[in-house]
């Protein structure tokens, strides 16, 4: 019979005012720099293909071998050592996913060279750019790269970039071309540069998304990405003998897509086809057509990245038959997966002609990332696992909540140059506290996970003093109002009763006065008042819908595309007034 997961084995013991919960199992031996597994593999399977990402007319796939990449990694390693650069002068990344972007970073981390995968709507969405200054004026690079440097040519013209060495595939304005750096020659030098690395060092800089003001630079170094795929694969055992084949579209700007799939693939010897698709319905189709020419192993995405793709499951055969052909693991993040969707997914996956387990996890950038992770043939929806090897979960109570903290050698050394952060984000213990809640599955059995129970900063009480736990209410408001809203925010504090702040999904708008179409609204929401029996804390007694689209720049929502719920209370205070103005509750239009 065929391993897929490890069997989970919680510890839970008294700490303090709390719990402390690890796992008993013992973190096996690994490479202490993320980058080695790279030249382990070239020399193992020189041939294999490691990325595929489609040429620039979408008619063809170009592949990078694993030897390809060693060698083309030693002379871009060469060339940045060539230039100074060092830990304190790295790389910075404007564009996104691609082979070119793979191979600097890569370069960059073996040899001790920072890298600063930056979020591509800081340079192209955004406005006024401050991010994209922010971002660069913490990391200062001695190079920063963009694919084509005509479209990032805004972006390279701001002040903090004006002191590093501009590069692209297709030059502009004072950029050289990349192909100039694949024309250095390594030497002893960078082959020693290569082993002098300490598994402690800095080599990436990841922003976090800014949802509470500025994005900070998380420091992520090799033995926190190292270890984390050691955890992982000790709770999924199959990697070892079934190298990970992904197509997927997550940036790299981000851990999930840059560091916990990306990194699955390097240390397993795998291929990731890079996804030119997005979840977004005009970007959706790329998706649909790769999926065409690649069978994955695991299907990594968000929630919503599974609602566009369920009816095409369901409805073509052909492009089911290519989703399952070989997958082991549907796997989703980044937010919960509402109960009709996990049943429509367990419904497609049991046609696959092998077993296809669901699975989810919990993280965080600080933590690079995967902390919990579910490795049991079967979980129940909302569940996110139980805790990796040598990764320690303190739980605290707070209220009606467990607060939990993180500590273990996947946590980062902190954030560079922000000692205010540093000293407010980690305990006297050493555990760093990640402002988030859980609770048990089963309280009696900890062996059955952890769900997530939302930010403890989102919740607030009524005016009666009832307290409302915005991660209970949230994900059954989404389950109902999936048709209608993208995304909501939880409104109420201080307040009578409980409103809802919708963002309504693109295709609807035109609908937002249509008397029917409120009508539904209303319709599903008394359905799920009638579900809360009736406790205040669970009726939502109103509702509006947004029409003013949320704003990157003001801070409303993050690159990712989730809600600063704090900036947008802020901003749309007279929205909140006007929900609250309305006498007859229930659903009303700005």
């Amino acid at each position: 019979m065929e391993t897929i997961f490890s069997t989970p084995d919680v510890r839970v013991t008294p700490h303090g005012d709390g719990w402390l919960v690890r796992s008993a199992a013992t973190l096996p031996e690994h490479p202490p720099r993320i980058t080695d597994n790279l030249f382990h593999w070239a020399e193992r399977q020189p041939h294999a293909p490691l990325l595929r990402q489609r040429t620039a007319d979408g008619t063809a796939w170009r592949s990078l071998s694993w030897g390809e990449a060693a060698d083309q990694v030693r002379r871009l390693a060469a060339a940045l050592l060539a230039r100074g650069l060092g830990p304190e002068r790295g790389v910075a990344i404007l564009s996104g996913n691609g082979i070119e972007h793979a191979l600097l970073a890569l370069a960059a981390m073996s040899v001790g060279v920072p890298v600063t995968p930056v979020s591509v709507p800081y340079s192209l969405a955004s406005q006024d750019l401050l991010k994209l200054r922010h971002v660069l004026r913490l990391a200062q690079p001695g190079l920063i790269f963009a694919d084509n440097a005509a479209t990032f040519a805004r972006a390279l013209a701001v002040p903090e970039a004006a002191e590093a060495e501009h590069v692209a595939l297709e030059p502009h304005g004072r950029a050289t071309a990349f192909a100039g750096l694949l024309a250095t020659a390594p030497t002893a030098r960078t082959d020693a540069a290569m082993a002098a690395v300490p598994p402690d060092a800095v080599v990436k800089l990841l922003f976090t998304s800014g949802s509470t003001g500025m994005p900070k630079g998380v420091m992520n170094t090799h033995r926190m990405m190292a270890v984390n795929q050691e955890q992982i694969a000790y709770a999924w055992p199959f990697l070892y003998h079934e190298p990970p084949v992904l197509l997927d579209w997550l940036p790299w700007s981000h851990t999930f897509g840059g560091s916990h799939n990306f990194n699955m693939v390097l240390r397993h010897g795998g291929t990731l086809w890079i996804d030119d698709g997005r979840p977004l319905p005009q970007d959706f189709g790329r998706t649909l057509r790769n999926l065409h020419d690649v069978s994955p192993t695991i299907s990594f995405n968000v929630p919503k990245g599974y609602e566009l793709l369920l009816p095409h499951l369901e409805d073509e055969p052909k492009i089911r038959d290519a989703f399952l052909g070989r997958l082991r693991i549907v796997f989703y993040a980044a937010a919960a997966l509402a109960p009709p969707l996990w049943r429509r997914l367990e419904a497609v996956i049991m046609q696959a002609p092998r077993p296809v387990h669901m699975a989810a996890s919990w993280g965080l950038t600080e933590t690079a990332p995967a902390v919990v992770l579910t490795h049991a043939p079967k979980v129940p929806s909302g569940c996110i696992g139980t805790p990796l090897p040598s990764a320690e979960l303190l739980l605290l109570p707070d209220g009606d909540k467990l607060e939990v903290r993180v500590r273990g050698p996947q946590v980062t050394p902190g954030y560079l140059d922000n000692p205010e952060a540093n000293a407010a984000s980690f305990d006297a213990e050493g555990f760093f506290r990640t402002g988030d809640a859980m609770r048990w599955v089963d309280l009696a059995d900890p062996n059955q996970g952890l769900r997530f129970d939302g930010r403890l900063g989102e919740d607030f009480k009524l005016a009666t003093g009832t307290k409302v736990n915005v991660g209970a209410i949230k994900p059954r408001a989404m389950a109902a109002l999936a048709e209608v809203a993208r995304d909501m925010v939880v409104c109420g504090h201080d307040r009578d009763d409980i409103g809802l702040l919708l963002i309504p999904q693109p295709h609807r708008l035109a609908e937002l006065d249509d008397s029917i179409f409120l009508g539904e609204v209303r319709a599903a929401l008394r359905a799920l008042n009638a579900e809360g029996g009736g406790a205040s804390s669970l009726t939502i007694a109103r509702a509006m819908f947004l029409r003013a689209p949320l704003s990157l720049d003001a801070g409303e929502m993050t690159d990712k595309g989730s809600l600063n719920v704090r900036a947008i209370l802020a901003r749309r205070a007279a929205d909140v007034a006007r929900l609250y103005d309305n006498e007859e509750k229930e659903v009303i239009t700005p």
